[in-house]
């Protein structure tokens, strides 16, 4: 059985809803599909998940007659792919759902926005159920609260409860039909709306895949593949075509834009494997994403490249550090009473850095961070770089082959870029390299040179002794 999920592009007018509904019923293992609210398409340039966002801030700052004004765009979106689609009444019935949502009492603001915003989704999967209906097959539109999608009450950051997986199972089971959920939202336990962060309906189907502990995860977008690097920075990069649940993690981390960071953790857990495919090209395999690949799996020595920006490093050091007992404990709690988790923490005998993200540093948490570690650590010398960015080189194959860091440095080298940091863990999973943020870019365009289009000139294989 396949949990399948699409996202907002393959949803944004008729064609495009079309073309997934062909993709469901070409397959019968596809039984349970998860659905965004339609996104950007050729003659409409919102989405519609901002434009519910913008109606729900119009109707708290301005009142309903100026959120009106927003509301009446996003039904006349629907009405169109309705009418599209031959199935009018339906547009119709959007319309008056969609104005009801104005009815409720606004108690709480942020479970306000959450209700409106779930409402992008929810009509989306009423429309597409009717539509398969029309054409003669049976699906069913699935409430996610009504199935059992229970989820913290941290409106617009919620989590789904531990009990959640055993009641979709539950109530999902006796369908005996394809199931159309939408993505993004669930209920609190106390029955209200509540939604994921951003890109929510790939942590939806994630979570109903490991709850029916599906065959395949399909996650259908706009791409053939997931790509070695950003296709903005390399002309027809390398496709990838196998990649692990940690080098997928490591790629999300460091600014691939294809799941949220946390949005894989349920398939992980349950060892689900993920299958990245392309709407427009539901012939090409695309990239599956696993819970290991053997030796004769990796046809190169990296999976990926890829960078994010906006870190900020603090340099400290002291004679004899490393002989102070719980001086590496004693600065950590300084950025914790600060609310703030530490990037990296790369080492040397009488020194340590920390490599923190800018966005957390707010309010004044820089200064007072550094005057405490002057003041309680007594240390010889800190010192403070901004903007920097972090490029990550990531592939399991790395520790089958020898003179890898080697060559990524002396790439760097050769390109006149500086490198402020390095790490890189003992599983050999990643490499990581903090350099000015103006040199990001360049630094990845080199490594890629070297990994993907010169990689023979550089490596040997690794003997492995008996």
């Amino acid at each position: 059985m396949k949990v399948v999920k699409f996202g907002g592009s393959s949803l944004a007018d008729a064609k495009q809803i079309k073309k997934i509904c062909d993709i469901i019923l070409s397959d019968p293992d596809r039984r349970i599909v998860v659905v965004s609210a339609p996104g950007k398409g050729e003659n409409d340039p919102c989405k519609v998940t901002d434009m519910l966002i913008e109606t729900a801030s119009a109707a708290l700052n301005s009142g309903i007659k100026e959120a009106c004004v927003y509301m009446d765009k996003i039904a006349a979106r629907f009405l169109s792919i309705a009418y599209e689609l031959g199935i009018p009444e339906v547009g119709d019935r959007i319309k008056v759902d969609l104005y009801a949502l104005f009815d409720q009492n606004i108690v709480d603001n942020n479970l306000f926005t959450d209700m409106i915003k779930a409402a992008g989704e929810d009509n989306c999967a009423k429309l597409v159920a009717f539509y398969i209906n029309s054409l003669g097959c049976k699906a069913v539109y699935a409430n996610p609260g009504d199935c059992g999608m229970i989820l913290s009450d941290e409106y617009g950051n919620a989590r789904v409860l531990e009990k959640s997986f055993a009641l979709l199972k539950e109530n999902l089971k006796k369908i005996d039909s394809i199931v159309i959920f939408p993505g993004f939202f669930g209920r609190t336990e106390s029955g209200k709306i509540a939604t994921f962060p951003r890109g929510g309906s790939d942590t939806t189907g994630a979570i109903l895949a490991a709850a029916m502990n599906a065959d395949v995860y399909e996650n259908f977008t706009d791409v053939d593949y997931v790509y070695s690097v950003d296709p903005k920075l390399v002309k027809t990069p390398h496709p990838i075509k196998l990649v692990t649940y940690r080098e997928m993690r490591e790629l999300s981390y460091a600014g691939f834009n294809v799941y949220h960071e946390e949005a894989l953790l349920p398939v992980y857990q349950a060892g689900i494997p993920v299958n990245i495919r392309s709407v427009n090209s539901p012939s090409c395999p695309g990239t599956r994403i696993v819970a290991r690949r053997e030796k004769s799996d990796v046809d190169t020595h990296i999976a990926g490249i890829a960078y994010d920006s906006g870190f900020t490093s603090i340099y400290i050091s002291k004679y004899l550090m490393n002989r102070e007992i719980g001086f590496g404990r004693r600065v950590l709690s300084i950025i914790e009473d600060e609310g703030i988790s530490y990037e990296h923490t790369p080492t040397g005998i009488d020194d340590v850095t920390l490599i923190l993200r800018d966005s957390l540093l707010t309010n004044g948490k820089l200064d007072r961070i550094i005057e405490r570690i002057k003041t309680e650590l007594l240390p010889d010398n800190i010192d403070v770089v901004r903007n920097l960015s972090l490029i990550v080189v990531v592939g399991e194959g790395m520790k089958y082959g020898i003179g890898i860091a080697a060559a990524a440095t002396s790439a760097l080298a050769k390109a006149g870029i500086n490198i402020s940091m390095i790490s890189q863990g003992s599983s050999e999973v990643s490499m990581i390299f903090a350099v000015e943020s103006g040199y990001a870019e360049e630094g990845v365009k080199e490594l890629y040179k070297v990994f993907f289009r010169d990689s023979k000139k550089y490596f040997q294989p690794k003997l492995l002794l008996p």
